[in-house]
């Protein structure tokens, strides 16, 4: 389900990790998916600007929970903001390579109504 969203045309997507750091996954990943022309939002507490777009501090700044949130954080980090993603209402979860735990999979296996994929790269699954 969360491959057929990232091929809606329409899909936006969130990305947890997002970084002004060129070296980083966070920063290529965005930049990679905005070329592609999806609407991105780049999510990092520490940032206020990444390739000149407004960064939000939170997923709870976003305008709506339609997005595909993509992660690209240590596994204790995106379990914790899963957690929240799912309060807010976000029903599409993408955990890029090295962001997912047992602990995460485990807690999502629990959800209804959470469509979600582990060990697979965006960068990757946009290019179909």
């Amino acid at each position: 389900m969360v491959l057929k969203k990232l091929q809606d045309s329409n899909a936006s997507i969130a990305i947890v990790g997002a970084s002004n750091n060129s070296e980083k996954f966070g920063n290529q990943i965005y930049k990679d998916l905005r070329s592609k022309g999806f609407k991105v939002f780049p999510i990092n507490p520490k940032e206020k600007f990444i390739e000149g777009d407004k960064v939000y501090s939170s997923l709870s700044e976003l305008p709506n929970n339609e997005s595909i949130v993509n992660f690209v954080v240590p596994p204790k980090v995106a379990l914790s903001i899963a957690k929240e993603a799912f309060q807010l209402g976000f029903q599409y979860l993408w955990f890029q390579p090295g962001s997912e735990s047992k602990e995460l999979k485990d807690w999502l296996s629990t959800l209804e109504n959470i469509h979600s994929l582990t060990d697979s790269c965006i960068m990757v699954q946009s290019l179909n």
